[in-house]
């Protein structure tokens, strides 16, 4: 499929900051369902994420966050992904950085003529009829769909970090039974729009026109120790509103409770033991 190369600067539509540039893209046929992501530094298990959730979109519209390992080389060679967006100027402002990020995505994502969005982080893995509800089953008054996410944990005997020959679904055997209902699929309609501060949900969505349905497992917390350890620093240092309940589990990545002092259950099990808490 030919590739071709363009600024977002050049888009004036777009309106969007100097340091984005978009590096390439791939045709999407025209009410498709759009995967968006933002990464930085998730090589690691960046193909296992794109092989997945090719399943679950027709294309993706990545934007890297300044990586500084391979992650892009990654994301180009795979054939779902249809344009990468390069934030060339790292920002230690992380919570209002991640909603900034969104919106560029969005916007950028909104000139391939979607009629869907699904927003993913490259560490969630999806259960469900996701592709084929969006091509046809939704009905006409549902604008914006929730799903229902759980962490995997790692726990004695199941500590072994994870290799990118395996897939990342599954992998765990324990789950919290914390259960976030997160707004990630969207139609492609003008007043959805991301503002705020570390704003992982889109906003402007009639009462009544949101569903929940699917689930995520959600590896954030369970890859690796040393990723444990990588991701308290990571909110210790660049979240003060997070920061204490981070330096609490440090040194602290192998579990017998979840991290709201909650019995472990396995996936099967965790959907029937759901404790419903905030997306945040």
């Amino acid at each position: 499929m030919k590739l071709f190369r363009r600024s977002l600067r050049q888009q004036s539509e777009l309106a969007l900051p100097g340091r984005f540039r978009l590096v390439m893209l791939r045709p999407l046929p025209k009410g498709s369902v759009l995967g968006l992501t933002r990464i930085r530094n998730e090589s690691l298990i960046l193909k296992d994420t794109l092989d997945h959730m090719s399943e679950m979109v027709d294309g993706v519209l990545l934007l890297d966050d300044s990586s500084t390992d391979n992650s892009v080389a990654v994301a180009a060679a795979h054939p779902s992904v249809k344009g990468i967006i390069l934030n060339t100027e790292w920002s230690k402002e992380r919570a209002e950085e991640e909603t900034i990020h969104r919106h560029v995505l969005h916007q950028a994502g909104k000139e391939l003529l979607p009629k869907w969005f699904f927003y993913f982080d490259a560490d969630e893995r999806f259960e469900g009829d996701i592709k084929p509800y969006l091509h046809g089953k939704v009905p006409p008054k549902i604008d914006a769909i929730r799903i229902s996410l759980f962490d995997a944990y790692l726990t004695r005997g199941d500590q072994e970090d994870y290799h990118p020959n395996k897939p990342l679904y599954d992998l765990r055997k324990k789950f919290g039974p914390e259960r976030r209902d997160i707004l990630m699929i969207w139609r492609n309609i003008p007043r959805a729009e991301f503002k705020g501060l570390d704003a992982r949900e889109p906003q402007g969505f009639r009462a009544g026109s949101v569903e929940t349905r699917f689930f995520c497992q959600h590896y954030g917390k369970a890859i690796s120790v040393s990723q444990w350890e990588s991701t308290c620093d990571y909110y210790i240092n660049n979240f003060p509103m997070y920061r204490e309940k981070w330096k609490a589990r440090k040194g602290k990545a192998i579990h017998t409770k979840s991290d709201f002092d909650h019995p472990l259950y396995t996936w099967e099990q965790v959907k029937n033991h759901a404790v419903v808490i905030h997306p945040v």
